[in-house]
């Protein structure tokens, strides 16, 4: 005869659970994927920023893209030009934010993954010490990619994560 031990609630049943409790209320908006205001919104994963709040959007107003630092990669511009060429986005913005995490971090940690692992990761870190000059990387990558046909219209900000206001950012010229 087997005991089985029980198991402890982890932060993903509570996840579960609640969204359980979302689906119970729930009714089909009947909206497609294609984003009412036709932007795409690139922003850090960080979890201090609540992007639809703090921009004042609603439930298919946008796509949203994030990762660690909003920094544009290969990915970032492969979701963009999905967006665009598939899902009619015309305009981009680009959210980076004070303290944010890959400030503290720098390409050694590649290295150090390997030494763990035994495998060097594929991705760059994309670490940066100055927030405003990356997102004027992140502004230049987005405007030069071959894959985008909309780049007229794409803005970078720093989103201030002690006062909620975003300051925009002026791209190279």
């Amino acid at each position: 005869m087997s005991t089985s031990v029980p198991r402890t609630a982890t932060v993903t049943d509570r996840l579960v659970e609640a969204n359980r409790a979302y689906a119970a209320g729930f009714t089909d908006p009947g909206m497609g994927a294609r984003p009412v205001l036709r932007v795409a919104v690139v922003a850090c994963m960080d979890a201090r920023l609540d992007l639809h709040a703090a921009l004042g959007l609603q439930l298919g107003d946008c796509h949203t893209i994030r990762n660690a630092g909003g920094v544009v990669t290969d990915d970032t511009i492969r979701s963009l030009t999905i967006s665009q060429r598939a899902l009619g986005t015309r305009s981009v913005a680009l959210i980076h934010h004070t303290g944010c995490g890959l400030q503290t971090l720098t390409e050694d940690f590649r290295h150090e993954l390997e030494l763990e692992v035994g495998q060097r990761p594929a991705w760059a870190v994309e670490a940066f010490r100055d927030v405003d000059q990356d997102v004027r990387q992140s502004i230049q990558r987005v405007r030069t990619s071959p894959f985008l046909p909309h780049t007229d219209d794409v803005r970078g900000f720093v989103f201030d994560v002690t006062t909620g206001l975003l300051r925009e950012i002026a791209p190279n010229s």
